[in-house]
């Protein structure tokens, strides 16, 4: 436990270093009128301290906020936040309002947030740990959280930092898609990790990989062989958007059980660094034993941690489709059956979307490889609502039915070409 006068000590501290709240995101009306706990989760660094602090600013009520990723707090226990509620009302006065960032690095924090929660205050918190949120949110906090999955920046989010305004004109001048295409490439190669675009180098993509395996991956699952973890997520970084079976993985990193491997994968994913794909099948247990594809959190990623000697423009841009769909909040699969398609979307029971991503489809082999696996999907599922995202096919029309071919810039920024707000 900490004394009083070291949790003011820091309170104060945070309090008095001025903070940026950095570049505009989506705030959703719902987040700020529910009475639930909201909690905002994803990787390291993806933007959920500013995008707490822009909620903050929002608020009427601002001063009830701490940063648990303080290494003056490594000591704070769930007893201590009574010594912190009383330092907060005794500066600031009584408030019902509370911002908690990185609360997952207090143990039992779930018991003290239902309490404020059964008391009516209004409690926004984050977290960088999948597992670890669910896991006491399961038990505590079920029924009265409002889960929200933040990513690196969107397509949309990279224009504007950049600058760029977009006009509607934009998406049927050769001017404007040619400037599009040219940022999506860009935006390929670069991911959305505010800080790297925002100037920062290699190194600090590194350092944050590093920092994610080490505190998130090794030491909180108490797992000593660094190595061949290390191995794993260079192999799944040089072959992204690819299939994997655990069995494969093993003999890829030189273990002798799969069970090990899904269990480095299963760290791997809390800690939002990579997310696995399943098989579409009606049975569950189908699902949960087919051969996964693998995906990582960002391109970024891929560029630095894996090897990879030529663009590799294509697994990127699959990666980069995959995130954008896991933004929107679909659930997705993928289909091999006669054929492969590349993502599958579910909405409650039935399949509703089928979607192929690949760079061009200008080749006639790779346009009837491409529609052929498309178009098995189609028919397996019943679907109406078809895709192929190439990188540029802007234009192109295919005479059959339910197909439609989109360049990716175009599907990333649907909402701005629809008026809404992205």
């Amino acid at each position: 436990m900490l004394t009083k006068d070291q949790i003011m000590r820091v309170m104060l501290n945070q309090h008095s270093v001025p903070h940026e709240v950095g570049m505009p995101r989506h705030i959703d009306d719902k987040w700020m009128k529910t009475k639930q706990v909201v909690v905002i989760s994803g990787v390291r660094r993806c933007g959920k301290s500013y995008l707490l602090r822009q909620i903050r600013e929002k608020c009427a009520e601002k001063d009830y906020y701490m940063r648990f990723d303080d290494d003056r707090l490594i000591n704070f226990s769930v007893e201590d936040f009574e010594t912190l509620d009383a330092c907060f009302a005794e500066v600031y006065g009584l408030q019902h309002t509370y911002f908690f960032d990185e609360i997952q690095n207090v143990a039992g924090w779930e018991l003290y947030v239902r309490r404020l929660y059964n008391q009516g205050a209004k409690v926004f918190i984050t977290g960088s740990n999948a597992k670890m949120l669910s896991r006491e949110m399961g038990t505590h906090l079920s029924g009265i959280h409002l889960p929200i999955e933040l990513y690196p920046f969107s397509f949309a989010e990279y224009l504007q930092l950049r600058g760029i305004q977009i006009g509607k004109t934009d998406f049927y001048t050769t001017q404007g898609s040619a400037m599009l295409v040219r940022e999506l490439k860009s935006y390929i190669q670069t991911g959305g990790f505010p800080a790297y675009l925002d100037g920062e180098t290699d190194d600090y993509i590194s350092s944050l990989y590093q920092s994610i395996i080490y505190k998130d991956v090794l030491m909180r699952n108490n797992i000593s062989n660094g190595r061949e973890v290390l191995e794993l997520m260079h192999f799944l970084a040089s072959n992204a958007a690819k299939r994997h079976s655990y069995m494969s993985l093993a003999r890829v990193v030189g273990v002798k059980h799969s069970d090990t491997i899904k269990n480095y994968v299963q760290c791997l994913e809390e800690t939002y660094l990579l997310a696995q794909l399943m098989k579409y099948s009606h049975s569950v247990k189908s699902q949960e034993g087919s051969i996964k594809k693998m995906y990582l959190i960002d391109n970024a990623i891929i560029k630095v941690v894996g090897f990879n000697p030529t663009d590799n423009i294509g697994p990127l841009l699959e990666n980069m489709i995959f995130i954008e769909l896991k933004r929107r909040g679909l659930d997705i699969f993928y289909h091999d059956d006669a054929k492969e398609c590349d993502f599958v979307v579910r909405e409650g029971l039935q399949i509703v979307q089928c979607i192929q991503v690949t760079v061009s489809i200008a080749d006639e082999r790779t346009r009837k490889r491409e529609l052929d696996g498309l178009l098995d999907a189609a028919k397996t599922y019943g679907t109406t609502d078809n895709l192929i995202i190439t990188l540029d096919d802007d234009g192109l029309q295919l005479d059959i039915e339910n197909v439609r071919v989109i360049p990716a810039w175009k599907f990333l920024l649907e909402d701005q070409i629809n008026g809404n707000q992205c």
